[in-house]
């Protein structure tokens, strides 16, 4: 009898077996759980996250990721001081960094004072302007607002912010010294989810209305268009941070305008607080392309393209362009190559 009873203390009972086998099946999924949760965070957008919006009223609105800062759309309108118009005379889109910290971008923060100091003050973030803009056979520049000359924010249309893009559009009126609106700007700017080794990945849509008689849209490369202007640290820094740029096609001679018009695209790298970031700046087939000329060869990092363009009376000019930006040294043009197909849908 005794060594039944020694047998019989060595078998599992069945419900000793279910137990370890739940214990196993917890295990794995713990370690599956952990796994996706170092991916997701690795991949650079952690499980769970997404955008909102946050606004300082009547001065600029914030766009966050996961709580990181993403970009800043600086709105505010004030003539109250001479400093305070020269501040708030044209909006503006400024970038964060990868850690939503420092600014990437020239321009007024609505922190701090601006200074006039800064090379060419008037080059703010991503922006747009015409130097030469007329109506009327009056000249009106909307890229050194002179004279009066502003770009001011009405009012926010549409918002939207989820785990995959945020978009928000807004109304702004371009108006002369005399108060005259002559350009009403519907502007959206749409901002993806980043992926891998992406900062920022941001389209600007805008459309362009005459509303008080025909607008002739006229400058030069140097002085006009869809612009990107990188942080003023970059003008003020040694020549290791100075902006490069990278075109879509060897032999292309950014002083030569005949190679630098109808691009798909430019890139441009530059260095700041002691790491290099690259911008690629893409064009829709859709725009004036066949007009329009870059200028992309300044070591300070503005770029863009102009053209020159008529709007009739009562009509809208509509301008497609998508940023993307990146932490490190320029990719490959294979690279740059892919993700404008990707924009334009090829």
């Amino acid at each position: 009898m005794g060594g039944a009873g020694d047998s019989h203390k060595g078998t599992k009972t069945p419900r000793k077996r279910n137990k370890q086998r739940l214990g196993r099946v917890m295990n794995s999924w713990t370690r599956v759980i952990f796994v996706f949760s170092v991916v997701g965070v690795v991949g650079g957008a952690a499980l769970g996250a997404a955008f909102s919006w946050k606004d300082t009223k009547g001065e600029y609105l914030d766009l966050l990721y996961d709580g990181r800062r993403v970009t800043r759309y600086m709105y505010a309108y004030d003539t109250s001081s001479e400093q305070r118009a020269f501040e708030t005379c044209k909006v503006l889109h400024h970038v964060f960094d990868e850690n939503g910290e420092k600014l990437l971008t020239n321009g007024p923060d609505g922190e701090k004072p601006y200074l006039k100091s800064v090379k060419y003050p008037h080059h703010r973030g991503i922006f747009i302007g015409w130097n030469k803009l007329t109506l009327g056979g009056k000249s009106y520049d909307t890229w050194h607002m002179t004279n009066g000359v502003a770009q001011v924010h009405q009012k926010f249309l549409e918002q939207k912010a989820d785990a995959n893009k945020a978009f928000s559009t807004a109304l702004i009126h371009w108006k002369g010294g005399d108060g005259k609106v002559f350009i009403e700007e519907k502007r959206t700017t749409t901002v993806h989810r980043p992926e891998s080794r992406t900062i920022l990945l941001l389209d600007f849509e805008t459309e362009l209305k005459a509303v008080s008689g025909e607008v002739f849209l006229n400058g030069d490369p140097e002085h006009a268009g869809f612009q990107y202007r990188a942080h003023d640290d970059v003008d003020k820094g040694p020549a290791d941070v100075k902006a490069k740029y990278l075109f879509h096609r060897d032999g292309v001679d950014p002083k030569k305008r005949e190679d630098l018009t109808n691009l798909p695209w430019v890139a441009m790298s530059y260095g700041l607080n002691g790491k290099r970031y690259s911008v690629l700046y893409m064009s829709h087939p859709d725009n004036l392309n066949a007009e329009a000329v870059y200028s992309a060869y300044r070591d300070y990092g503005r770029f863009g393209e102009f053209f020159k363009h008529t709007i009739p009376d009562g009509q809208t000019l509509k301008l497609r362009y998508r940023i993307w930006i990146g932490q490190g040294e320029l990719p490959e043009r294979a690279e740059l190559e892919e993700r404008y197909s990707a924009y334009i849908g090829n």
